[in-house]
């Protein structure tokens, strides 16, 4: 095709969407009541809720940078500000409307920071007078559509990751994210591609001219494999549609993020050892045979690094410390993934959540085992516990993901807890990690009563629930009357094998039914965690964090 028919096409496109959108209401509309007393109980609530943010600013020694490094950094963190606005978009579309209206600055602060008028960490609650329940179908779908209508539609994509689902005169259509954002994603590509002219290193150049192509066009696989390929950048930038979390109606469509990162390069170091440690693993699980012939890519990176600015989906309502990407099967299976372990925003959540957390829930005797190193380690090997386990059914229903749908996301990161505290406890007995293993599980138990918090409707929460859940019926932590948690070492292993084989089990039986059955007994609160969980915000404890964060913050221009 020629670029004039391309332009011709484009246009008429983005016409039609245009009339498409203009009346599309794909979420709740917010209505602002004039109720006095429901106003004062939702402030009430955001007075109290806005509480469980600490602040923390996002920096890191930017003397480790090159003079070119100092170059692109600013127009990584500008690109990445792109992704922020985009995931407003596909969060709560009418946000200026919305915070225009609000007049209490709590409660504009508080929508900033869950990217709409709904509460992330509490089950999405809404805390602005007249807003409704969170809808499902989001903006990802028309208004109150179904899974069954999308399913009977000859719609074409109707699982994509990179596009939306909309109604055109009573037929359901696919619109792709490079036609419907296509000025916002121009922006951004056009800043990836100064920063590509800037860089010295010639992996990091290539992938950021990779990925500035991937925006505009929504193929993204040569640019992953290039990010992959990328060995001694020191500068790295996670940036596009990534994580399909807020597409509550199917768990499809992906969500715009950004993480823009500076490298530690001696920490990164001692941590790429253990990659190639995973097909000798994967061979242990404790699981049938026919759930572990898969043998995992190796040709992976596991780095540290500073994260210097957070932007859409991985900034909304609970922070991310470590990512796993990327997501596609077949990149992973072929060539791995990297795992980045976001450090300075580890050490934060460890120093002013995880420690004050232990102090007040974990048996005083055992308080002493609570250690930044076990901590680190447990949430890498969380990451690394992605690439292990089986990405395949096996009775030939196609990869777990599209057998488990919506319900494939909180059981894979429920795999990735469980089988990550196996191989931390697997590389110690081979003495490939030092410390003891005590300081391993009941820095893991402390680490799930800080996850919990975060509420069980995400799919992080979910996991956390099902794992405090078995590990409960398996003895491996006992209550004391105080409140307080011992771990039983013993049957913390034992639970922890048996757990595995549960989660892998589901996942290579592709069965969906057997996995919504879990996740409504296991996944849920219990009224007595509950309760120990409400004496650690009546004392002020933190739930996560929020950041200070950009140019002015680094100081860089």
């Amino acid at each position: 095709m020629n670029n004039v028919n391309k332009n011709s096409l484009l246009f008429f496109g983005l016409m039609s969407i245009v009339g498409l959108f203009a009346c599309q209401n794909p979420t709740q509309t917010t209505e602002h009541k004039s109720d006095k007393k429901a106003s004062d109980t939702l402030q009430d609530y955001v007075d109290s809720r806005i509480k469980i943010y600490e602040r923390v600013k996002l920096t890191t020694n930017l003397n480790q940078l090159s003079a070119s490094e100092r170059k692109v950094l600013p127009l990584l963190i500008q690109a990445a500000a792109i992704m922020d606005d985009l995931f407003w978009k596909q969060a709560y579309p009418q946000r200026d409307s919305l915070l225009n209206t609000v007049k209490n600055e709590n409660t504009k602060e508080f929508i900033k920071i869950n990217y709409g008028p709904w509460d992330r960490l509490n089950g999405d609650k809404p805390f602005v007078a007249g807003v409704g329940q969170k809808s499902e179908t989001g903006t990802f779908y028309p208004a109150n559509m179904t899974k069954e209508a999308l399913e009977k539609s000859d719609v074409k994509d109707k699982y994509g990751l990179y596009s939306v689902i909309r109604t055109e005169k009573d037929k359901l259509i696919s619109v792709p994210y490079h036609v419907l954002y296509a000025a916002e994603l121009q922006k951004a590509s056009n800043l990836l591609k100064q920063a590509a002219l800037l860089t010295d290193d010639a992996g990091f150049k290539k992938y950021l001219n990779l990925r500035a192509e991937a925006l505009i066009t929504d193929n993204y696989k040569a640019s992953d494999y290039a990010w992959l390929d990328m060995k001694n950048n020191g500068l790295d930038i996670i940036i596009g549609p990534i994580e399909n979390y807020e597409d509550k109606l199917l768990n499809a469509r992906a969500a715009f993020e950004a993480y823009v990162l500076v490298k530690d390069k001696d920490w990164s170091k001692r941590l790429s050892k253990y990659v190639s440690m995973l097909p000798a693993l994967q061979k242990e699980l404790p699981v049938a045979e026919k759930y572990k012939r898969e043998v995992p890519g190796t040709d992976s990176e596991l780095n540290a690094y500073d994260v210097v600015y957070y932007a859409g989906d991985c900034n909304s309502g609970s922070k991310t410390i470590a990512v796993n990407l990327p997501n596609d099967e077949e990149i992973q299976q072929k060539k791995g993934t990297r795992r980045s372990q976001l450090k300075n925003a580890m050490l934060a959540k460890f120093d002013k959540i995880l420690v004050p957390i232990a102090n007040e829930l974990i048996a005083k005797d055992q308080q002493k085992y609570i250690k930044f190193d076990a901590f680190f380690a447990n949430v890498m090997f969380h990451e690394v516990a992605h690439g292990l386990g089986i990405k395949n059914t096996v009775n030939g229903s196609g990869t777990v993901r599209n057998a488990l749908k919506e319900q494939y996301s909180w059981l894979e990161e429920g795999k990735a807890d469980v089988l990550g505290l196996y191989m931390v406890t697997g590389l110690l007995k081979k003495g490939e990690l030092t410390g003891d293993i005590k300081e391993y599980y009941t820095t893991y138990m402390a680490g799930i009563l800080r996850s919990v918090r975060f509420g069980a409707s995400s799919a992080h929460g979910k996991a956390n629930m099902q794992c405090f859940n078995y590990f409960k019926a398996q003895g491996a932590f006992e209550r004391a009357n105080s409140g307080t948690y011992r771990v039983n070492f013993e049957k913390f292993a034992t639970a922890m094998n048996g757990l595995s084989g549960v989660i892998l089990a589901l996942q290579g039986n592709g069965d969906k039914v057997a996995v919504e059955k879990a996740q409504k007994e296991n996944g849920v609160i219990g009224a007595e965690l509950q309760s120990d969980l409400n004496r650690l915000s009546k004392i002020g404890i933190p739930v996560d964090i929020v950041f200070d964060q950009g140019v002015d913050v680094l100081g860089v221009k």
